[in-house]
């Protein structure tokens, strides 16, 4: 595991490649995607909310006889920015939200220092149900939740997704990615942007071990 200082940097670098995109996509007077003037099709919130009631109460894979709740996703839909992790853990199985735990709240700052908050962006996972143990997900699992986290992002249609660890990465990408190598990187998702970079619940962890060690 790399040292945190360089993780933290690292987290910074991907901040400020995030932030001058969207300076720069604002200075070309690009603020979202154009409105439709046809006013009988369906807005975001919409589409967010007929995808939500197709997922219904989801048993499509092992998972939900586990869970307290389904967590779908929160946020903007108008969003450009749209953060995808990897599953929710205990808190967002309590709450049906999801990155409200301690990396929620690594989150929160991350999304702070770019000047935005919370109801700025949209976040979602590549699951909605808790694993158990937050254990990882399994790929049975994920095919089963896949169709409609696309359906999530093709609803926002944000300029840029950020893909936080190796699964989401992977699974947007369709490949197997190793995260350490290419965070930082831009790709591009249906023809949005997307950025890679490490989970924050990886950086929490390498702060826990530094901790540790240093006692």
């Amino acid at each position: 595991m790399e040292e945190p200082d360089q993780i933290e940097q690292e987290f910074e670098q991907v901040l400020y490649s995030l932030k001058d995109y969207l300076l720069n996509q604002k200075e070309q007077g690009v603020e979202g995607l154009p409105i439709a003037k046809d006013l009988s099709s369906p807005g975001r919130a919409q589409l967010l909310e007929e995808v939500r009631k197709e997922l219904g109460d989801c048993k499509r894979c092992k998972l939900h006889s586990h869970r307290r709740n389904i967590v779908f996703g929160t946020g903007n839909p108008e969003a450009r920015l749209v953060f995808v992790g990897e599953g929710p853990g205990g808190d967002e199985d309590i709450q049906g939200k999801p990155f409200v735990g301690r990396a929620g709240q690594l989150l929160s700052k991350i999304i702070n220092s770019i000047d935005l908050t919370r109801e700025d962006v949209y976040i979602a996972n590549i699951i909605k149900c808790r694993p158990p143990q937050n254990r990882n997900p399994q790929p049975d699992e994920i095919r089963a939740c896949e169709p409609f986290l696309i359906k999530q992002l093709k609803a926002i249609r944000p300029k840029v997704i950020v893909a936080l660890g190796k699964p989401a990465a992977s699974t947007l990408l369709g490949r197997t990615v190793p995260i350490t190598k290419e965070r930082g990187t831009w790709h591009e998702f249906e023809g949005m942007k997307l950025m890679l970079t490490y989970h924050p619940a990886y950086l929490l962890r390498a702060y826990t071990k530094e901790n540790r060690q240093a006692v």
